[in-house]
C-alpha cells in the first residue's frame, strides 16, 4: 500500500509540471470537441487524434490521452443531451431522460448532473485501478501462453456475442478482423501472407489506419449516402450550471448506484459500458414506479446521474484491465492498446516493471483529467452547444482531410491513404448491413497476440490439447461461457418481447 501511494505520488509530481498539465488540458478539449458532435463519439475522437501525438514523447502523449480519453466520453452524452444524437451507444441511456432535460429547459442542469456524476464514477474507478493495479499486475505475472490465448478468445467471443443482435454479424465483423490481422510477415517464420505480391503489405496493415478508416471515413461515407439522420431538437444549454440542494440530494444516491454497476463492468469483456448503463437506468426507473411521484418520462435527473456514473465507472476500470491484463474491453480502449503500440510498449504486467514511471505518471493524468474536464465544462456547456450547429459538408469534409492527412504522416505512403478508403468502404458496408465495427477493431488488434500465443501453447505442450487447459484458462473460458450464455437468454427474451407485444392494429380494436 505504501509503495502504491509513493509510486503514485511520484506519477503526481511529473503529471503536474507546467507542460504536462497543459497536454491534459489540450487533450480535454480536443477529446470533448470531437465526442460532443453528432455521430462521432469518443472511439472516434481517440482514433482521429492518435497521429497527432506521434510527434510528442511517450509520457507526454499518453497525458494528452488521458484528457482525450474522458474528454471525448463526456462529449458522448453532451451530444445526447442536447440533441439526443448520443455519440456512443454507451451513452443512449443518459440521452433518455437528459434529453427530456434540455426540452424542458434544464439542459444546464442535465450537463451539470452528466459532468458531476461523469467526475465522481471516474474518480472512483481510477481510485480502484491505482490501489488494486499492482495486485491484478502480479497476478497476470503468473499468466503463461495458454491464460493469455484465454484471455484473448473470451475478449473475442464475448464482444462478438454482446455488441450486435446478431452473433452470427458480430463472429463477421471478428473474422475480417482477424482476416487484416493476418496480412504482412509472419513474425515465426518469416513468411509473407496474404500481400498480393506488394511489398507494401508486408509489415501488415497499421492498427491505426484501421481505427481510423473504420470509425472515422466510414462514417462520412455513410453520412455522404444516406444524407445523416434527421436533426433532433437541439437545445442551447443556456441556464444556470449548478444543482440546487434538492436536486443534488436525489442524484447523489443514484451516482453511487450508478458507480457500483460500473465497476465490475470494466474488467467483463462485453463490449463497453452500454451493459452497465442500461442497468443502472433500468434499476432507476423500477425505484421511481414505487415513489409517489415519478419523475422519469419527464426528465428524471436519477435517469442522468445514475447511468452517467456507470459509464465512466467501466471506462476507469477498463483503462485497468487494459495496463495490467493487456486486454481491451471496449472499442475505445482497443485504440488506446494500439497508441500503446504505436510506441513500442505492450500494456501487461511487464508494463508496471520496464515503464512504471510512464505508468504511474498515466494513472495520475486521468485524476488530474477528470478535474480539469469538470472545471472546462460545467461553465462551458453552452460553448460545446454551439458546436453542434456546424454545417454537416464543412464538418465531415474536415473529418475526411484530417484523417488522410493523419494516416499519411504516420509513413509518408500514398498507399496507405488508398488502403485506408478501402477498408471505409469496407466500414460503410458494415454500418449499411448492421454488422458491428467492435469486433473487427479487436480482431485487428488482439489477432496477433491470439495466434502467438496459439503456437506457444502447442509448442509447450508438443501438439496436446490438454495444455490449453490450465486451471486459470479453464476458469476464464467458464466465464465466457456465463457471458455467452447471458446474451443469449438476453436475445431470446428481448425477440420474446417483441413477439408478445401487442401491435397497432391489436391496441386500436382493444
Amino acid at each position: 500500500m505504501l509503495e502504491t501511494l509513493s509510486s503514485l505520488l511520484g506519477g503526481f509530481g511529473t503529471a503536474l509540471s507546467p507542460m504536462n498539465l497543459l497536454w491534459v488540458v489540450v487533450g480535454a478539449l480536443l477529446g470533448t470537441a470531437v465526442g460532443v458532435l453528432p455521430g462521432l463519439g469518443s472511439s472516434m475522437a481517440v482514433a482521429l487524434l492518435l497521429p497527432m501525438t506521434f510527434t510528442l514523447d511517450p509520457t507526454a502523449a499518453f497525458i494528452m490521452f488521458a484528457g482525450i480519453y474522458y474528454g471525448g466520453m463526456f462529449g458522448d452524452s453532451t451530444s445526447g443531451i442536447l440533441t439526443n444524437t448520443p455519440g456512443q451507444s454507451s451513452a443512449i441511456a443518459t440521452a433518455i431522460e437528459g434529453h427530456r432535460m434540455a426540452l424542458d429547459g434544464r439542459a444546464a442542469q442535465a450537463l451539470a448532473t452528466a459532468a458531476i456524476g461523469a467526475f465522481f464514477g471516474g474518480v472512483v474507478a481510477t481510485t480502484v485501478v491505482a490501489f488494486g493495479a499492482p495486485v491484478m499486475a502480479e497476478l497476470a505475472s503468473s499468466f503463461g501462453p495458454a491464460e493469455y490465448l484465454a484471455l484473448a478468445l473470451t475478449a473475442f467471443v464475448a464482444i462478438a456475442a454482446v455488441v450486435s443482435d446478431s452473433f452470427v454479424k458480430g463472429l463477421l465483423s471478428l473474422t475480417l478482423g482477424l482476416s487484416i490481422a493476418l496480412i504482412g510477415m509472419d513474425v515465426m517464420s518469416g513468411a509473407t501472407r496474404f500481400t498480393a505480391g506488394h511489398p507494401q503489405l508486408l509489415d501488415g496493415v497499421g492498427v491505426v489506419l484501421v481505427t481510423v478508416a473504420l470509425l472515422a471515413l466510414g462514417e462520412v461515407f455513410h453520412v455522404c449516402l444516406t444524407g445523416g439522420t434527421k436533426a433532433s431538437a437541439v437545445a442551447t444549454g443556456k441556464g444556470r450550471v449548478r444543482l440546487t440542494r434538492a436536486e443534488f440530494t436525489k442524484a447523489v444516491p443514484a451516482w453511487l448506484r450508478g458507480t457500483g454497476f460500473g465497476l465490475p463492468f470494466g474488467i467483463i469483456p462485453v463490449g463497453g459500458a452500454e451493459v452497465p448503463t442500461f442497468l443502472a437506468f433500468g434499476l432507476e426507473k423500477r425505484l421511481d414506479n414505487k415513489r409517489d411521484e415519478p419523475e422519469f418520462g419527464t426528465g428524471a435527473i436519477r435517469g442522468v446521474a445514475a447511468p452517467e456514473a456507470a459509464s465512466n465507472a467501466t471506462t476507469g476500470t477498463a483503462m485497468g484491465a487494459l495496463l495490467t491484463l493487456g486486454l481491451p474491453v471496449s472499442a475505445t480502449a482497443a485504440v488506446m492498446l494500439a497508441a500503446f503500440q504505436q510506441y513500442g510498449l505492450q500494456p501487461g504486467p511487464l508494463l508496471f516493471e520496464r515503464s512504471p514511471d510512464l505508468v504511474w505518471t498515466l494513472i495520475a493524468s486521468l485524476f488530474i483529467g477528470l478535474v480539469v474536464l469538470l472545471v472546462i465544462n460545467l461553465p462551458f456547456a453552452p460553448v460545446w452547444a454551439k458546436l453542434l450547429l456546424i454545417p454537416r459538408p464543412y464538418l465531415y469534409a474536415g473529418i475526411s482531410l484530417f484523417a488522410a492527412f493523419g494516416v499519411y504522416a504516420l509513413s509518408s505512403s500514398t498507399w496507405d491513404v488508398a488502403v485506408m478508403i478501402a477498408i471505409g468502404l469496407v466500414a460503410l458496408l458494415m454500418r449499411e448491413t448492421g454488422v458491428p465495427l467492435a469486433p473487427f477493431i479487436i480482431g485487428v488488434i488482439l489477432g496477433p497476440v491470439a495466434e502467438t500465443e496459439l503456437r506457444r501453447t502447442l509448442a509447450i505442450s508438443e501438439g496436446s490439447v490438454t495444455g490449453f487447459f490450465t486451471p486459470v484458462s479453464s476458469a476464464i473460458y467458464g466465464v465466457l461461457l456465463l457471458v455467452v450464455a447471458g446474451a443469449v437468454v438476453s436475445a431470446l427474451l428481448t425477440r420474446r418481447r417483441r413477439t408478445s407485444a401487442p401491435t397497432v392494429d391489436d391496441r386500436t380494436h382493444a
